[in-house]
């Protein structure tokens, strides 16, 4: 096959492998900062109330999901709400997370947010108060018509009085 044939065969089969992602493809996700904002304030409020429909609303659940908070991480939405949200609000009293300064960026159907977050509380069993300051990301993929968090991962730190 001269050189000739075999660009337009390759070109050909390329046009013809691509036509149904293209001929198909997904809408193109809204780059809307305000929807990962509600997104993000749904979740604050998840946490101070130890709300587990709020995550299961605003989190994709999949295989090998993890999310991953001071040295410490939950594998799965089901261990995350089980294990982390609900036993947090049962120990914690005076629960409140407060997240400012939201970065957001928008990459196709990828979006990543990066904010400061502060985190007080009362330990129930023994008063013991809690302060602590740091990061949080958050990994958005635009699924089905909505933004869903697909990884989070925040670090902080106690206060220093």
């Amino acid at each position: 096959m001269s050189s000739g044939r075999r660009l337009v065969f390759v070109v050909a089969v390329l046009v013809v492998a691509t036509f149904p992602m293209v001929a198909t493809g997904d809408p193109p996700a809204p780059r809307d900062p305000k929807a990962i904002e509600a997104i993000i304030a749904d979740i604050e409020t998840g946490w101070e109330t130890a709300d587990g429909a709020l995550f299961e609303r605003h989190f994709l659940d999949f295989e090998g999901a993890r999310y991953i908070e001071s040295g410490w991480q939950n594998k799965g939405l089901r261990d995350f709400i089980e294990n982390h949200v609900e036993p947090e609000g049962e120990a914690l009293e005076g629960l409140t997370l407060t997240i400012t300064d939201v970065e957001i960026n928008f990459e196709g159907h990828f979006a990543w947010a990066i904010a400061d977050i502060g985190f007080t509380a009362t330990v129930k069993s023994d008063g013991r108060k809690i302060d602590s300051r740091g990061y949080e990301t958050y990994l958005f993929r635009y699924v089905d018509g909505s933004w869903k968090i697909v990884h989070t991962h925040s670090s902080t730190r106690p206060i220093k009085k």
